[in-house]
């Protein structure tokens, strides 16, 4: 595929983001109508021709999830009947990717069903970005290229030299997340067991490996209301950390969750840009946000070459 070819259009959800990639791979952002009637009803046109082109969608399906996963669902289509040579689905933030498996009776995987919805509107292939659970990749029968945004987060902590620095992880299911960072950063690992003894009672936490006197830096894939991470940070520093910073691929921080940042001992707590933060988040001293932009316009560009992305996938 020749490189006029390449074509980058994005929806409403983040379009700071879609025109930084855009600047990254020195291309224009394609130009497409995406609005809402009165009623609530999207419409989508593409503006221009993309007959045999390599189209990227970029659309993170953050709040508002319905709407936003709705356009880029209608953009591809749209794409689609327009002779698009192939489409990408772009997204930096895959929402419902929280519920993907039935760990309840009579419950949705929803996970399953936004991948089902992705390849029947005519999606060729998928770019995501730190995936809730990597086994989500195993829902699409289309190429799914999964990033991770741990090299960005570790090129801004490793200059930093924190002293004595330990590496938590918030629960056991991000044990491999942590324990990644923990070797790149060449600091031990620590890791929060939490528990509920009984319904209605508050959870415990119990701190697995050594924390006294060190600084830990907990790290997850996002942070939705931060009552969790609020809570660990707590339970670290009642443990004799020194100082308590944190670092999430996503910003959803949904309800009081910048409140409770604000308020918390938590030095900083560091996010990528992958979801726009609030005006609140922004106007935060603690929330910090680093751009996934380059990595994310490195991908693109060798799907589109068809070159290995594998050296992305650290």
């Amino acid at each position: 595929m020749s490189h006029d070819r390449l074509k980058v259009f994005t929806g409403n959800a983040n379009s700071a983001l879609a025109e930084e990639i855009c600047q990254a791979l020195r291309i224009e952002l394609g130009e497409a109508l995406v609005r809402v009637f009165s009623d609530g009803e999207i419409y989508v046109q593409i503006q221009e021709n993309v007959r045999g082109a390599d189209v990227f969608v970029i659309q993170p399906t953050c709040t508002p999830v319905d709407r936003h996963l709705m356009e880029l669902l209608l953009m591809i289509d749209a794409l689609k009947r327009a002779s698009a040579e192939r489409i990408t689905a772009v997204l930096p933030y895959y929402g419902y990717a929280r519920q993907d498996r039935k760990d309840k009776p009579r419950v949705p995987i929803s996970a399953k069903l936004v991948a089902s919805l992705l390849e029947s509107a005519g999606a060729d292939r998928v770019l995501a970005l730190d995936l809730h659970a990597a086994q989500i990749q195993g829902f699409f029968n289309i190429p799914v290229d999964h990033l991770f945004a741990a090299p960005v987060m570790i090129d801004y902590f490793k200059p930093l030299n924190i002293p004595n620095l330990t590496v938590v992880s918030p629960d056991a299911g991000g044990v491999e997340r942590a324990r990644a960072f923990a070797k790149r950063l060449s600091a031990p690992l620590a890791i929060i067991d939490k528990r509920r003894e009984e319904a209605n009672v508050a959870e415990v936490m119990n701190v697995v490996g050594e924390v006294q006197g060190r600084s830990c830096l907990l790290v997850d894939d996002l942070i939705d209301t931060a009552g969790t991470l609020v809570k660990g940070a707590e339970a670290l520093l009642a443990k004799g950390a020194t100082a308590v910073s944190a670092c999430a691929t996503h910003a959803v921080l949904s309800g009081p969750a910048v409140e409770r940042i604000e308020e918390s001992e938590l030095e900083e707590v560091v996010f990528t840009n992958s979801i726009p933060l609030s005006e609140t988040a922004r106007n935060s001293e603690k929330i910090k946000s680093l751009s996934v932009a380059p990595l994310l316009a490195r991908a693109i560009q060798s799907i589109h070459e068809e070159t290995s992305v594998s050296i992305l996938f650290i």
